[in-house]
C-alpha cells in the first residue's frame, strides 16, 4: 500500500484543523486515487471530527448508482471529465450528508482512457453554494500521478473550506 506524499500529509493537517475549527464536514468520491484522499485525511489526528465518509467509485456503474452521476453524461463524455468530477463530489456530499464533497477522476496510465492522455486529472468540489471542477496535467508513473492528484485535492479542499466559512 502506498503512503501519501509529504505535501498531502501537511495539507491534510491544515484541512482537518480548519474543518474542525469551522464545524464543517467533508466526504470524498474517488476513482483515480481509489481512497488515497480519504486515507490521507483519516491518517490525520482529529479527522473523525470532520470526515463523514467516502466512496471509491472506480467503475462507472458505481459513479452512477451510488453517487448519482448521470448515466447519459458518463456515456457522452466518459469518466474522465470535469462534469463527472463535479457530479461525483456532489454525490459524495449528498450521500454522506457533508458540507463539502471532494472528488478525483483521471488517467494514471499506463494507457490513455476515454480519449484522455495519461496524467489528465479532474478534481471536483461541491459545497452548498456551488459545484465546480478543476483540470490538471500531471506526469510520472501511476503512483506519482495518484499522489499529485491527492495533493491537488487537498489544496482544492482547503480552498473550499475557506470559501464555505463557518457553520454553527
Amino acid at each position: 500500500m502506498s503512503t501519501p506524499a509529504s505535501g498531502s500529509v501537511q495539507a491534510a493537517t491544515t484541512v482537518v484543523a480548519l474543518a474542525i475549527e469551522r464545524h464543517l464536514t467533508v466526504a470524498t468520491a474517488e476513482s483515480l486515487t481509489a481512497g488515497l484522499v480519504a486515507a490521507t485525511l483519516a491518517n490525520t489526528p482529529g479527522a473523525s471530527g470532520m470526515l463523514q465518509g467516502g466512496v471509491v467509485a472506480y467503475q462507472n456503474s458505481v459513479k452512477a448508482g451510488v453517487l448519482g452521476v448521470p448515466a447519459d453524461l458518463l456515456a457522452a463524455v466518459g469518466s474522465v471529465d470535469g462534469g463527472v468530477a463535479g457530479a461525483m463530489a456532489d454525490g459524495a456530499r449528498r450521500a454522506c450528508g457533508s458540507d463539502v464533497g471532494i472528488s478525483t477522476t483521471g488517467v494514471a496510465g499506463p494507457e490513455p482512457h476515454d480519449g484522455k492522455a495519461v496524467g489528465t486529472v479532474f478534481i471536483g468540489v461541491a459545497t452548498p453554494a456551488a459545484v465546480s471542477s478543476f483540470e490538471y496535467r500531471f506526469s510520472g508513473d501511476r503512483q506519482a500521478i495518484r499522489e499529485q492528484a491527492c495533493e491537488a485535492a487537498m489544496a482544492r479542499l482547503l480552498a473550499a473550506l475557506d470559501d464555505v466559512g463557518y457553520r454553527s
